[in-house]
């Protein structure tokens, strides 16, 4: 071949061969090779690489809190460190500690009662006596006089009881009198009934005897 013949003319592109409108769809060939398989979409990894990471995270979040509040209650559980000096053990070799003996704590002594004064009145029984003992013999009452001298050095008052005794020393009625504001050294005769009938031979018995002072 000889290098004076020019150059092909280049490929032109040709046009696309469109089916008329109207024309229904061209079926494809029986003859031609199947479709491939269509590409599959990496969206569902994604999703599950998602979900697996913030799983990881959050059980990260998790076992560090637990860790921390673990570091709490142990802080709070252990007894507060003690600052005293460290002290050596004991030795057999030391001599024994010996306690000393118990004392009971010192209480001050009561304060003392002032001491009461002493009687230095003459007994109510000396200042009552019995001068006269009868029984009425028109009624069966019985009586009795008494005479009151008040040895005291005061202004007193008296109350005076009277029992009636039969021959075997049962009561069989009583009596009381009294004497208002008597001076010291005066005298006076009281008179006490007995109420009811009571039998011959009838005695009186002085019971229940005061002395109150009522003056200086």
């Amino acid at each position: 071949m000889s290098d004076n013949f020019p150059p092909p003319p280049p490929e032109q592109p040709q046009p696309e061969h469109l089916p008329p409108a109207g024309a229904p769809p061209e079926r494809p060939s029986p003859w031609a090779a199947p479709p491939g398989p269509p590409r599959k979409q990496h969206t569902g990894l994604i999703v599950t690489l998602a979900v697996g990471g913030g799983l990881v995270v959050a059980g990260a979040v998790v076992a560090l809190v637990y860790s921390a509040m673990s570091s709490v209650e142990d802080s709070i559980a252990l007894p507060p460190r003690s600052e005293a000096p460290y002290s050596e053990p004991y030795e057999e070799d030391s001599e024994p500690y010996e306690e000393e003996p118990y004392e009971e704590p010192y209480e001050e002594d009561p304060a003392e009662a002032a001491p009461e004064p002493t009687a230095t009145e003459p007994d109510v029984k000396k200042d009552v006596t019995i001068t006269a003992c009868t029984r009425d013999p028109q009624i069966g009452w019985q009586s009795a006089k008494v005479k009151v001298v008040n040895g005291s050095s005061t202004t007193a008052s008296y109350h005076i009881g009277v029992e009636f005794l039969d021959k075997d020393g049962t009561k069989v009625a009583d009596g009381v009198t009294g004497v208002v504001d008597l001076g010291p050294g005066k005298s006076v005769v009281e008179e006490i009934h007995g109420l009811g009938e009571v039998p011959q031979g009838t005695t009186c018995r002085l019971v229940d005897l005061t002395r109150m002072p009522t003056g200086d």
